[in-house]
Parts: C-alpha cells; sequence; structure tokens
C-alpha cells in the first residue's frame, strides 16, 4: 500500500498528518508526501515507520509533466525507495531520485533562475515580454519565466523561496521586493487573473 500526501505547503501541517496516516494506516503502508520544499525527514521523525516515509514531487500539470522526484531521507529503506520509483513508472512518470535536501532537485535550479528573472525586470533591463521572449529562444525554454511563475503562483514561488533562503542563508534565494508586494497586493498570477501578466476572464 502507498499513501500520497499532496496537501498545502506547511511543514507542521503535514508532520501533524504524518503522524495521523502513522496511526490509521496498515503497518506496512508507504506514506509519502508530494511536497515540493518542505522537510521529509521532519515527517518520517513524527512516525514510527521513518524507514517507509519518502517523498513523491510531482510536478504540474501531472497530466502533461512526466518528471517525478523520488526524494529519499537518511532513515527511508532502501525497498520503500524502489516500491515507489517502480510505481512512478508503472503510473507513466520518469523518477529521478534526489536526497532529502530543501527544494531537491529542480526547484533548487529553477527558483533562483526565476527571482534572477524578477531581479532583472526590477532593475529596469528588460521588459517581461522581451525577458520571456530572450529565455524561450535563446535557452530553448518552453515558456519564458514570468509566464511560469505565473503559472506556478507567485506565492507559491515566494514560498519556496522563503524556505530555501531559511534553509542555506544565500542572498540568492532571498524574494526579491516586487515579488513580496505582488504577493501582498494578491497579484498571484493566474489563479487569480492578474500576475506579471493579466489574464481575461477571471
Amino acid at each position: 500500500d502507498l499513501v500520497v500526501e499532496a496537501m498545502t505547503e506547511n511543514q507542521a501541517l503535514k508532520n501533524e498528518i504524518f503522524a495521523k496516516l502513522d496511526r490509521i494506516c496498515p503497518p506496512h503502508a508507504i506514506l509519502a508526501s508530494n511536497t515540493s520544499s518542505c522537510n521529509v525527514t521532519a515527517m518520517a521523525a513524527a512516525t514510527k515507520r521513518p524507514g517507509q516515509v519518502l517523498g513523491v514531487h510531482f510536478f504540474n500539470p501531472v497530466p502533461l509533466m512526466k518528471l517525478v522526484e523520488v526524494v529519499r531521507t537518511i532513515l527511508t529503506d532502501e525497498a520503500a525507495v524502489k516500491a515507489v520509483t517502480e510505481w512512478t513508472r508503472a503510473v507513466g512518470k520518469t523518477p529521478v531520485q534526489a536526497k532529502d535536501s530543501t527544494a531537491f532537485i529542480v526547484n533548487r535550479l529553477l527558483v533562483p533562475y526565476l527571482l534572477d528573472a524578477v531581479r532583472v525586470y526590477e532593475g529596469g533591463l528588460a521588459t517581461l515580454e522581451d525577458i520571456d521572449t530572450a529565455m524561450k529562444l535563446g535557452c530553448g525554454y518552453p515558456m519564458g519565466p514570468f509566464t511560469l511563475l505565473d503559472l506556478v503562483g507567485l506565492d507559491t514561488a515566494m514560498y519556496v523561496a522563503e524556505v530555501m533562503f531559511e534553509e542555506f542563508r544565500e542572498p540568492r534565494y532571498a524574494p526579491p521586493p516586487l515579488l513580496k508586494r505582488m504577493v501582498m497586493a494578491g497579484q498571484l498570477g493566474r489563479k487569480t487573473g492578474r500576475g506579471f501578466y493579466t489574464y481575461e476572464g477571471k
């Protein structure tokens, strides 16, 4: 049996959920989190089965994105990693394995890029449209950083950046002032109808 938790990115709530899952799930069940940034080791430590707890991070939009990060803690049993890796392949995904370190593989590389794009725009170097076009045509990315930020949600991007900054204390991970103010103003991207771009019909 496998249980995959996919609630909001809140460490305390996830730890609480894992403690509850540990009490109600069969002893052999593997407990996995779809977290993109929370500490999987802390979730494992909230249970009496830490060897059967790991991360299984799907990417949005899930029906289209093939990648899944399978995240092992220092407590995770090899059998659990193998079982979840095989399961991700069985559901048509491509797994990569990572250690439990904040933001794992993709977000550790992606978030600084997105934050740097905001800083470039904030500094007046180029327009949103030209930055997006430059990264699509110059780097072969399927979408530019501002289109991606609006899709992911500015609040989500800021939360992950804050978690990364808290963990590593690297200035590059600190959310830029413009991003923070847009989140304060409720301009979160596609889900609110306005982020870096404006979306009709929201």
